[in-house]
């Protein structure tokens, strides 16, 4: 399961790469507006809000308040906390935004697309991290190595399959 966890990392990443690439095309600096980190269901805000907002003519075609309106709708159903500073933040860079590519049928297939292989693979990252934490925490050195410094939910049942029994080793 580490192994497959590791991998999912590595297709994680270079998804994470393609998608932020089409995304500074499409609606540049977007990304950096949010830091929120990964769900337990892997989702996370600004893959979710590239998914549906993917041009930056999706957000400035209309009027400050209309966005703001759209946003919340957006925050409500895909349970995000909703602001309506950051929603004036994000039109504010739509309005200055310089994009490479048109607001055409291929850009939100390529930016859409994109968008939901990087859940679909965080979603299997989240998936085999709680797998492997919860058979972790099933065997009898899962406290002693939960309990070292800077080991974590991911770290310790990593740690826990490629070195086996720690309670083998006489110090830490």
């Amino acid at each position: 399961m580490n192994r497959q966890f590791q991998l999912a990392i590595k297709q994680k990443t270079a998804t994470a790469n393609n998608l932020i690439a089409l995304q500074e095309q499409s609606f540049p600096g977007i990304r950096k507006l949010f830091d929120s980190p990964v769900r337990g269901d892997g989702t996370q805000k600004w893959v979710d809000l590239t998914h549906d907002f993917w041009h930056v003519d999706c957000v400035r075609s209309g009027s400050l308040n209309a966005f703001t309106e759209r946003y919340r709708k957006w925050c409500k159903r895909n349970r995000y906390q909703f602001s309506t500073e950051k929603a004036a933040e994000v039109y504010a860079l739509a309005k200055s935004a310089v994009v490479l590519v048109q607001k055409t049928s291929v850009t939100k297939t390529l930016v859409q697309a994109a968008a939901d292989q990087l859940t679909a693979i965080s979603r299997s990252v989240e998936t085999y991290r709680s797998e492997m934490n919860k058979l972790a925490s099933q065997l009898p050195e899962y406290s002693v190595v939960m309990e070292m410094y800077g080991v974590g939910e991911s770290l310790g049942p990593q740690l826990m399959a490629e070195i086996g029994d720690v309670r083998r080793f006489e110090r830490k």
